[in-house]
């Protein structure tokens, strides 16, 4: 099976978009999950995020995706991140309850 990476992760801000519904999963069950693990079993922050992402996308490069295409993506990811990030500080902030 051929796995296109960059559809993974290419959305169109729908309802019904399942990269938006990923994300949504992503911020508001497993961000939260890790930092709350992490502070439970006295882990440094972020030791959970870093090491879970990685091994998550080593699944990946086991199920035959290359490196280079997840490096691409990531990087496109990453990008679109800060850029929010940045977003986020001229506009006051994330908003309140976000972890």
């Amino acid at each position: 099976m051929t796995i296109d990476v960059q559809a993974l992760a290419q959305h169109d801000l729908s309802d019904d978009c399942p990269v938006c519904r990923a994300q949504d999963v992503v911020t508001m069950a497993l961000v939260p999950a890790a930092a709350a693990w992490e502070l439970a079993n006295e882990l440094p922050r972020f030791s959970v995020a870093l090491h879970g992402a990685a091994h998550l996308l080593g699944v990946m490069l086991e199920e035959g995706v290359a490196r280079a295409d997840i490096e691409s993506v990531l990087a496109e990811l990453l990008d679109d991140i800060e850029a929010g990030i940045s977003e986020d500080a001229m506009m006051g902030g994330p908003p309140q309850g976000s972890a």
